[in-house]
């Protein structure tokens, strides 16, 4: 089987635009602030997506565009007036950012109640204690879950492996499975022997930045086999972490690259943005009702 993000990404999308004109309908507009400093050629693609995806559900975007010679401290003070605008609901800063900045005092100066990405320490403690509040999660894990759902493969009693130890997908992948019910092993391209660890997972998770690091051989037949990976072949072809071609015959299911993880991001983003929204705004909700 394989596992359609783009599908799910079109649905989820039709669902989310009846649901800002709902929400328009009630004088709320959401609204998503973006920065992005300096001039990274991946960074400027990925930036203009999430723009693009935005005006096309109807969320108010914002792309604050910043010279790669911005400091520290100007960074930190456009953030806090963008925490204090309560027009605004979600705050995102591109990453990587410029070596002068410190990405995790950026992280960390994003308000909570506004961190769409999930990456801000109280979202981070939330997630690994299993919290049961409304809290944004790193969108790419969050994604992956949302396509398992789809396709009814539940992780409870499951043995899932977490090939990545990031923070934006391996960490936070490892502690939704845990907190749904899988038994997880975090492994990393450091590990030795790793094929002895992927053949034992029923769920299979790659997150290396490593093209087609994982095999055929590699994989529990059967197995449901998730490739986070984006990378490019000797020909410049777009290719994941998995060897799509040898790991198809062997895997339950499967995430093809692209078409696969990658559209789901920035649909959980935008699906962040709207409950962030909500959240702020849930008083003015419940008297509308």
């Amino acid at each position: 089987m394989i596992i359609n993000g783009k599908k799910i990404s079109n649905e989820l999308d039709a669902s989310m635009k009846k649901e800002v004109l709902s929400l328009k309908a009630k004088g709320i507009e959401p609204k998503l602030v973006v920065i992005l400093v300096g001039d990274d050629p991946a960074s400027q693609i990925y930036v203009r997506n999430k723009h693009r995806k935005a005006i096309k559900l109807g969320i108010k975007s914002i792309v604050d565009r910043r010279s790669k010679t911005f400091s520290q401290n100007e960074l930190l003070d456009l953030i806090d007036t963008y925490n204090r605008d309560e027009s605004v609901h979600g705050i995102l800063v591109q990453l990587p950012l410029p070596k002068q900045i410190d990405e995790t005092a950026i992280i960390r100066a994003i308000a909570a109640a506004k961190d769409v990405d999930g990456f801000r320490p109280e979202n981070v403690g939330k997630l690994f204690a299993n919290s049961k509040e409304h809290y944004p999660v790193s969108c790419t894990p969050k994604g992956i879950m949302t396509m398992l759902d789809y396709y009814h493969i539940d992780p409870k009693g499951q043995h899932a492996v977490i090939v990545g130890d990031s923070n934006i997908v391996g960490r936070p992948m490892g502690a939704l499975l845990l907190n749904a019910g899988a038994t997880v092993t975090y492994t990393h391209i450091l590990t030795k022997n790793l094929s002895e660890f992927t053949r034992t997972a029923d769920i299979l998770v790659v997150a290396t930045g490593v093209a087609h690091l994982i095999k055929g051989s590699d994989v529990k037949p059967g197995a449901t086999v998730i490739d986070v990976g984006m990378d490019r072949d000797e020909n410049g072809k777009l290719v994941g972490d998995v060897d799509f071609e040898a790991a198809q015959h062997v895997a339950g299911a499967i995430t093809p690259v692209p078409g696969g993880v990658g559209p789901m991001t920035i649909t959980t983003l935008m699906q962040q943005t709207l409950e962030l929204t909500k959240a702020a705004n849930r008083r003015q909700l419940q008297t509308v009702r």
